[in-house]
């Protein structure tokens, strides 16, 4: 087995520590990959905390760009040297959901992988001294990483390579949340709850859906800046003013779609109040363990509201879709990207995400030579 230098969580409420681990090559259907950046995910952070259960010790790390090193049997739509992004949703094409099409709530992703830290032979494909390690997706804090197949995406030249990490999460829960789930149309009004990445993502991607409204809710001032220059029309800091007297106030009424990106019982319960009749209220943000949605039930009833959820998307129709987004300069990564740390500082950057210092997406370049 070669190896490969990692950031490994030990155990919860501990820091990353780098260490070298051992990684087994690609088996049927799988693809090595040496990493060339790797996105800071708040996803990443709840595990870290022990806000969502995950198997440790683990490799964390599901946003990932980087250069194929090798391929198992079976694939062929990408070869050794390809620039590939791959999805955070790593869908097997087998199971019910898959089938028909639902990729993004794929079985074998959730049972092998979020529950067991594995790949789809129940097996992990890190290791140090013959003991196992989890891999959270396909374990992208590392030099090198084992992915399925189904979630690699070949990159045009146009788009660039370290960058790119972030269409994998990111952008691609954004464009699930604005397109397949809500399915924003021009002209509409939308509101977005915390302009964090996944939420900078959904303003982003809501303008260039043809929104003709999109007011971003937050409580840094800093944030709110960033959200006017990726598309926010309007702006609310919400320790200052009420958010939907504000939205009433500007509009007249409430919003077509409210999207939550932070994941809390309180914002969530924000989502839903922000609404017009007959609105869609779509809950993006991952929340600690045990909270629960506090809404009045008669208001969602008698306007005929819509709680929908929105967990990433197919990834063989969205990634193909933002990369294309992005290559037409459609998707500003640039600005997205708002602070950029080397594979050393991978520890830091989680740290300065947990204290909210990061405005937008954080992004490790891993090995940025490779770009």
């Amino acid at each position: 087995m070669p190896e490969s230098a990692a950031f490994v969580l030990e155990s919860a409420h501990e820091p990353l520590h780098p260490e070298t681990l051992s990684v087994a090559g690609p088996g049927e259907e799988e693809v090595l990959i040496e990493v060339a950046a790797c996105g800071v995910c708040h996803t990443d952070l709840h595990v870290i905390k022990d806000e969502v259960a995950f198997p440790k010790p683990a490799v964390l790390g599901h946003e990932v760009s980087g250069i194929v090193r090798q391929v198992g049997t079976g694939v062929t739509h990408v070869a050794p040297g390809d620039r590939v992004a791959c999805s955070f949703i790593m869908p097997c094409g087998r199971c019910r959901h898959c089938v028909q099409g639902l990729e993004d709530i794929c079985e074998t992703f959730f049972n092998f992988n979020r529950l067991s830290g594995q790949l789809y032979d129940g097996t992990t494909r890190l290791s140090r001294g013959g003991e196992n390690i989890a891999m959270y997706s396909m374990a992208g804090h590392a030099q090198h990483c084992v992915v399925p197949a189904r979630a690699v995406f070949a990159l045009p030249q146009n788009v660039n390579l370290l960058d790119a990490a972030v269409l994998g999460c990111s952008l691609f829960t954004g464009y699930g949340a604005v397109r397949a789930v809500a399915d924003v149309q021009p002209g509409e009004t939308v509101a977005v709850i915390a302009a964090g990445g996944v939420g900078l993502s959904i303003i982003h991607l809501a303008r260039a859906a043809g929104a003709e409204r999109v007011i971003a809710i937050d409580i840094d001032d800093e944030k709110l800046a960033l959200a006017r220059e990726l598309g926010a029309t309007d702006v609310i800091n919400s320790l200052e003013t009420a958010p939907a007297e504000a939205v009433v106030g500007m509009l007249g009424h409430g919003v077509d779609v409210a999207f939550e990106a932070l994941g809390s019982s309180a914002t969530v319960r924000l989502a839903v109040e922000l609404l017009d009749d007959g609105g869609r209220a779509v809950l993006a943000g991952i929340a600690p363990a045990g909270h629960t949605m506090d809404i009045d039930i008669t208001k969602v009833v008698r306007r005929k509201l819509r709680i929908l959820g929105s967990f990433g998307a197919p990834a063989s129709t969205a990634m193909p879709e933002v990369i294309r987004l992005a290559g037409e300069g459609l998707i500003d990564l640039q600005k997205l990207i708002t602070h950029r740390f080397a594979f050393e500082q991978t520890a830091e950057a989680y740290q300065l995400l947990n204290e909210r210092k990061i405005l937008g997406r954080g992004l490790i370049e891993t090995n940025p030579a490779l770009a």
